[in-house]
């Protein structure tokens, strides 16, 4: 028994030893990933997830006061405080697709850059540094921090994945594992490789245009669609007597029903005349 109880024990201080002492394995998918890639995503600095949080929180309590004075109506106030908080969320989004937009547009003017470089004699780390200060607007801050990065280490490599996280892009993701392999393998293709990466970028751009363009109609109506009853709710609450009927139970089960259908008609729109999204690759 004495044995038994001493075993126990030892085992008990081992694993609390343990627990402590050795290692511990980082977390694969840490809870604020979504949030912190939409951040970069969208090239905002010095923002955090817990930051982004906080202004949702803001915003809401913002509306939340605004609209309980004018409307002095709960149900309506907690509507337009949801959809204060979500409003940095869509605002991040929307700077993520623009952004993205706009880095498809100069990727390949970027790429033929770098052709003429490594074709005059420069060394791809070189080429690439030199697109902080000759390449296009829109990614010299990306490439001027590829120069600081590799010049600091040495390391081609992880100043090439350190390049990928900073731009967050698919198309930097291709541009970015081509040159990755085109450094390993060796060879006097790098050149010839450019030029046919340059040649599908411009095409893939063009046509992902034309495409957007015809999708704008779609998308303007989605939004349009969805913003109206909540322009009328608004202007509503300025009439005290009738603004005061979505306190009854029939008019909050009147709002929800409306969010809950606005919500939905705009995801199945969207979801029905988007275009089809580049995966990123090893990200």
């Amino acid at each position: 028994m004495g044995a038994l109880v001493g075993l126990g024990s030892g085992l008990g201080l081992m694993l609390v030893w343990s627990a402590f002492a050795m290692p511990r394995a980082p977390r694969t998918t840490p809870r604020g990933a979504p949030v912190a890639r939409l951040i970069t995503r969208s090239g905002v600095s010095g923002v955090t997830p817990a930051g982004l949080l906080v202004l949702c929180l803001v915003l809401a309590l913002a509306a939340l006061t605004v609209v309980q004075a004018v409307s002095r109506t709960l149900p309506v106030s907690m509507a337009f405080a949801l959809m204060a908080a979500y409003l940095p969320v869509a605002i991040l989004r929307g700077r993520a697709t623009r952004r993205q937009r706009e880095f498809a547009e100069v990727w390949p003017d970027a790429v033929d850059n770098l052709a003429s470089a490594v074709r005059a004699g420069l060394s791809l780390p070189d080429a690439l540094s030199a697109l902080g200060v000759h390449g296009p607007e829109a990614l010299r801050a990306s490439f001027t921090r590829f120069a600081l990065d590799y010049q600091v280490t040495g390391r081609f490599g992880e100043s090439l994945d350190l390049l990928k996280e900073r731009l967050a892009d698919p198309v930097g993701d291709r541009v970015v594992e081509g040159l990755r392999v085109a450094r390993e393998v060796g060879g006097g293709d790098l050149g010839r490789l450019l030029r046919n990466l340059s040649g599908f970028l411009r095409e893939d751009a063009r046509t992902r245009s034309e495409l957007e363009s015809r999708q704008a109609w779609t998308v303007n109506g989605a939004r349009l669609a969805v913003a109206a009853p909540w322009v009328v709710l608004l202007l509503m609450s300025f009439q005290t007597t009738v603004i005061q009927r979505y306190q009854s139970g029939g008019g909050i089960l009147v709002l929800s029903v409306g969010a809950l259908s606005c919500a939905g008609a705009y995801r199945l729109m969207m979801r029905i005349g988007r275009l089809p999204v580049e995966k990123r690759i090893l990200a």
